[in-house]
């Protein structure tokens, strides 16, 4: 059992965890979030190379939009909850 900080949670895994199987288990695709670990933001292409563990902190957040206006309204950043 391993233990580690996701968006200020702590979570328990049952072992170290490649950070893409996470986010399949989350029911979250690759392609939608931003990523930091342990205090670096990750390029997409790193993603597959990251393993969660024992004592990381990680920050998952979605990209969400909003409805249509007569502006464009920017994107916003939100938590994914682990």
């Amino acid at each position: 059992m391993i233990i580690l900080r996701i968006n200020g949670r702590q979570v328990e895994l049952e072992s170290p965890t490649p950070l893409l199987k996470y986010l399949e288990q989350l029911g979250v695709s690759h392609r939608a979030v931003a990523v930091e670990h342990n205090g670096v933001i990750l390029e997409r292409d790193a993603y597959g190379a990251t393993t969660l563990k024992e004592g990381d902190t990680v920050e998952i957040v979605r990209m969400v939009g909003g409805g249509a206006t007569t502006a464009p309204k920017p994107m916003l950043w939100r938590p994914c909850a682990p």
